[in-house]
């Protein structure tokens, strides 16, 4: 598989366990745990620009645009702070996200984005050491 393709993939892979997550959170009202005043309507109205991005990113990957690159590295944070704050959150003993699911797609999203950030580090060390040679 070219680096391109796996790049694109684990961007799909890792997005998609991520949305699947804020689904998981809505089941758990996530906006309680976080002390969100608005409640679920807040709740989804944040998530409308973060669906879109990811689609973006997506789109921008395929057709080789550099705001793919950015918004990956955005999907790679988002994965890295959602697993932080849900790791602390499980340490002082919350109980949301303690079911199987909720707690495989957090170790997903874990695994996905270190992946993914390994292969856009490898793509921008090929990157600068193309430019070096050139």
């Amino acid at each position: 598989m070219s680096a391109r393709r796996l790049h694109e993939t684990l961007y799909l892979v890792n997005a998609t366990v991520l949305l699947t997550h804020q689904m998981d959170a809505a089941y758990w009202r996530e906006w309680d745990l976080f002390g969100m005043a608005g409640g679920v309507q807040l709740y989804l109205v944040l998530n409308l620009p973060i669906v879109a991005l990811i689609l973006y990113g997506a789109r921008a990957l395929a057709v080789g645009r550099g705001a793919g690159v950015i918004i990956s590295w955005l999907v790679v944070a988002s994965g890295f702070i959602a697993v932080g704050l849900h790791a602390y959150f499980l340490l002082r003993g919350h109980e949301e996200f303690r079911l199987p699911v909720s707690l495989g797609l957090l170790a997903a999203t874990l695994v996905l984005s270190v992946a993914q950030a390994l292969v856009l580090l490898r793509a921008r060390a090929q990157l600068a050491g193309t430019a070096a040679s050139g």
